[in-house]
C-alpha cells in the first residue's frame, strides 16, 4: 500500500476515534445534566414548592403523564400541575423522596430516567405515607434547556385481588 493512502486511512480513522469519543463525552455530560435536573426536582418536591416543581416541565401540552391516581393521563402542564397541587396538598410537614437503583441514558437531545422512587411523608389526616413507586420519565433538551416531557409513575399490582401492592420494597 502507498505511503499517501496509508495516511489517508489512519487520518480517517483518527476522525472516527476523534467522533465517537466526542460523541461520549456529550452524552456523558447530557446525562450528568438529566442527573442535575431530577435532584432539582427532589429538592422542590421536598420543600411541596409546586412553581420550582412545574419549571422542570416543558412548556404547554408538550407534557402527558401517567401517574399513580386517576385519571388515566394527564395532558399539558396546567393539567400536571393541578395533579400535583391536589396530592401536596394531602401533607403535613416535609415530604421526603430517594431514588434507588436510578439510570439515566441520553443521545443528542433526548433522554430518560428509571428508579425506584421511595416516597414519605405525614398526611393531614395523621396516616403516614411511606410508599416505593416505579419511576420512568422522558426528558428533552429544548431551547439548551432539559426539561420533563413524560413522567410515568406505578406501583406493581396483585391481579388475583386487584389491587395495588403499595408496601412492596426494593
Amino acid at each position: 500500500m502507498k505511503p499517501s493512502i496509508r495516511i489517508l486511512l489512519l487520518a480517517a480513522l483518527c476522525l472516527l476515534v476523534s467522533s465517537a469519543i466526542s460523541q461520549n463525552n456529550k452524552s456523558k455530560a447530557g446525562e450528568t445534566e438529566i442527573k442535575a435536573l431530577y435532584d432539582r426536582w427532589a429538592k422542590a418536591f421536598e420543600a411541596r414548592d409546586l412553581d420550582d416543581i412545574m419549571t422542570l416541565y416543558a412548556p404547554g401540552d408538550e407534557v402527558v403523564a401517567y401517574d399513580i391516581s386517576p385519571p388515566l393521563q394527564y395532558r399539558g402542564k396546567e393539567a400536571y400541575r393541578k395533579h400535583y397541587s391536589d396530592f401536596l396538598s394531602l401533607f403535613d410537614g416535609p415530604l421526603h423522596v430517594e431514588f434507588r437503583d436510578m439510570r439515566v441514558v441520553s443521545s443528542g437531545d433526548v433522554g430518560f430516567l428509571y428508579a425506584l422512587e421511595r416516597v414519605s411523608g405525614k398526611m393531614k389526616n395523621g396516616q403516614s405515607m411511606d410508599m416505593w413507586l416505579r419511576a420512568t420519565s422522558g426528558v428533552q433538551k429544548i431551547n439548551g434547556k432539559w426539561l420533563i416531557v413524560h413522567d410515568h409513575i406505578s406501583v406493581p399490582t396483585d391481579f388475583d385481588t386487584g389491587k395495588s401492592l403499595l408496601t412492596l420494597q426494593p
